[in-house]
């Protein structure tokens, strides 16, 4: 470890089945607490590479929970890496809704947040649903819903060796970045935000050339989503862009408009605000937008703009929240069935 800590505080880059190799031994018990936490803190105070995320991602992968669900094929994940510290309502987690409400299958990673209280797993936890890595049970959910939600806790129970050091340090880790990478199922497409140009640059290299179809999404403030407080930039296998709100005929608004509030009771009423179609404009526009990226992903012939009238038009219909009530109820026909 002392080596690998001198080569970091370095800002050099471990190969691949060096990474591979200190994620096993971290996982097996090889490492204390302390050595631990100087790793991740020191691993976070340069660049990752794609070459050490490859190797993690494998770790991690080797250990998780593997599963088999249906649409796999044509389903989408919208994740964020987090750690921007911007303290946003849960945009990627209502955009998940809003998409399967339109009529698209979609398999959601997530967990708790690492540096805030707000996660996508702290919020669906608090208004109710009922984690679960039974397959029957989420296959039921995305017949019913077209949605369920992989809560990372029940399919990489490795992690729960990290996640004191975790919560003590309170800061992003490279566990965050391979949050959107460790997707049990690995649906065929993927929304990824990120929070710098450096973290959008380094997906890119590891996703193309993959059978996965991608956005990554980054906002030049330094949101991990489509804020539409600044210009943002769109990578896909395809292209890449930078764009203004105003190029899809949205406003460009104060980060005040789309904050979180103080704490996870504030964050849950907005987000049942939102999915009433009682949001504010900013708020509607900032979801309809990541929404109808999304929607363009899971199917391409609709652009991104229709993508967004759809979203729009489901949260304003009461789409949304009819098909998170029914999503709910989903999960406690089954609580507490896991494996």
């Amino acid at each position: 470890m002392k080596d690998l800590l001198n080569k970091l505080g370095n800002y050099g880059c471990l190969n691949e089945a060096q990474a591979y190799e200190v994620l096993r031994g971290m996982i097996a018990g090889d490492y204390n607490d302390s050595q631990i936490a100087a790793f991740l803190t020191t691993y976070m105070m340069r660049q990752p590479c794609v070459a050490e995320l490859r190797g993690f991602k494998q770790a991690m992968m080797e250990e998780c929970f593997r599963i088999q669900l249906p649409f796999t094929d044509i389903a989408v994940d919208i994740v964020g890496t987090g750690g921007d510290g911007k303290n946003s309502f849960n945009i990627s987690t209502l955009a998940a809704i809003v998409t399967a409400a339109a009529g698209f299958k979609v398999i959601k990673h997530g967990n708790y947040g690492a540096s805030s209280a707000s996660g996508s797993s702290n919020v669906l936890e608090q208004l109710g649903y009922c984690f679960s890595n039974d397959p029957a049970v989420l296959s039921h959910q995305l017949h019913t819903a077209n949605l369920c939600f992989l809560h990372a806790p029940l399919f990489h129970p490795a992690m729960k060796r990290f996640a004191q050091v975790r919560k003590n340090l309170g800061i992003r880790s490279f566990f965050n970045l391979l949050g959107p990478l460790t997707n049990p199922v690995q649906p065929r497409a993927m929304l990824l935000g990120v929070n710098s140009l450096e973290a959008a640059r380094t997906y890119q290299y590891l996703l193309q050339g993959g059978a996965k179809q991608y956005a990554i999404v980054h906002s030049l403030d330094g949101y991990d989503e489509i804020s539409l407080t600044a210009p943002f930039k769109i990578i896909t296998p395809q292209q890449e862009a930078i764009y203004s709100p105003a190029q899809f005929g949205c406003r460009t608004i104060l980060p005040s408009c789309i904050d979180a509030g103080s704490d996870l009771q504030e964050a849950a009423h907005l987000f049942m605000n939102v999915l009433q179609g009682k949001g504010s404009t900013a708020q509607i526009a900032v979801v309809a937008m990541n929404s109808g990226l999304a929607i363009h992903l899971a199917s391409p012939t609709l652009s991104i703009q229709e993508g967004m009238d759809l979203a729009a038009e489901t949260l304003q219909s009461g789409q949304a929240v009819q098909i998170f009530n029914q999503l709910i109820a989903c999960s406690h026909e089954y609580a507490g069935t896991n494996h």
